[in-house]
């Protein structure tokens, strides 16, 4: 018999959340160790957790990132929030310090991991009702017109996250700025629980008219995608992990209701711009997070061979339906 492969090493900062508990469970049925740094107790099934500050290089983390064979650093504050000065500057902290605390720990080890996929953020492009943006053809957000003063914040942040990976020195290192859409899991925690809670209450209605386009991803193809980059070595800099077919959200949250058919649920009530921030002010978020519209698409996964499982919405949505009303 042929020697048994050994399983990578991976290294998930800030991977505590439930895209680390995703990241682990496709790892670990890989066969490969999967250790997560975060700053509590671990949560995180099937990994090995050790504490970090998100800030201080300290020899009990940095020596995990020595030998690895991957980092994906999914540190940072969540979004699901009001931006006013305070949470604005813990997001950007909390990204920015991170980011470069991986980034020296790498620099100092003997044995640098060959690849380091670092989470950014669609959202650092700007909202359009026009063409898609992509990799090579796009727009920087912070400038929009006819959008509030305040969003540049979000933008500026995204933009200082990937000034701290690209500043590194980190030669040995191939880095990626994981520039990610609204990833839709079945799991607690994430965006699609919320938007299939909502349209459950008969609230899955228009938003502001509903023009605004939401990109996302599938949590299957996400974990897929962090396998594709993990192994394709050509790829650096910023890869957007967004499927092909961003919708309007009034399109959107109807092929929830569509998944959800089953349930006959009568009413899809639509809210108004106004209505859109006391709901926010309410759930303590931010309407950005509804009212900016994103839409992006990846030209570089599709020309480096990645094909998606979910490239439509509608197939995507009725599996994510089912796997919620399974559990």
């Amino acid at each position: 018999m042929g020697e048994r492969t050994r399983g990578r090493k991976v290294v998930l900062p800030g991977g505590s959340g439930h895209l680390g508990q995703l990241l682990t469970e496709h790892f670990t049925a890989r066969g490969d160790e999967v250790v997560v740094l975060g700053r509590g107790a671990g949560s995180v099934t099937g990994a090995r957790h050790v504490r970090w500050d998100g800030r201080t290089v300290e020899d009990i983390w940095a020596r995990e990132v020595d030998g690895a064979d991957l980092v994906v650093n999914l540190a940072g504050r969540s979004v699901d929030c009001r931006y006013d000065k305070t949470n604005l500057a813990e997001m950007y902290g909390s990204r920015v310090e991170s980011t470069r605390a991986v980034g020296r720990a790498i620099a100092g080890a003997d044995r640098p991991p060959p690849t380091w996929l670092q989470m950014s953020t669609a959202t650092v492009y700007a909202h359009t009702f026009g063409p898609p943006h992509d990799e090579d053809r796009h727009t920087l957000g912070g400038h929009e017109e006819g959008v509030p003063t305040y969003w540049r914040g979000s933008v500026h942040i995204a933009e200082a996250w990937e000034q701290a990976l690209n500043g590194a020195d980190t030669p040995d290192t191939r880095r990626v700025a994981l520039r990610t859409s609204m990833v839709m899991a079945p799991t607690p925690g994430g965006a699609f629980r919320t938007l299939e809670r909502l349209a459950r209450l008969g609230l899955g209605g228009a938003v502001a008219g509903g023009r605004m386009f939401m990109s996302w991803i599938h949590a299957r193809d996400f974990v897929r995608a962090i396998d594709h980059l993990a192994s394709t070595h050509a790829l650096d800099g910023p890869v957007n992990l967004a499927a092909p077919e961003p919708l309007e959200q009034r399109d959107f949250m109807a092929a929830v209701r569509r998944a959800q058919s089953t349930l006959r649920v009568p009413l899809a009530l639509p809210a108004t711009r106004w209505m859109t921030a006391i709901g926010s002010w309410a759930l303590r978020t931010d309407p950005e997070l509804v009212l900016k519209s994103r839409r992006v698409v990846s030209r570089r996964l599709a020309e480096s061979g990645f094909e998606f499982e979910y490239p439509s919405w509608g197939p995507a949505a009725a599996d994510l339906v089912r796997a919620v009303e399974a559990r």
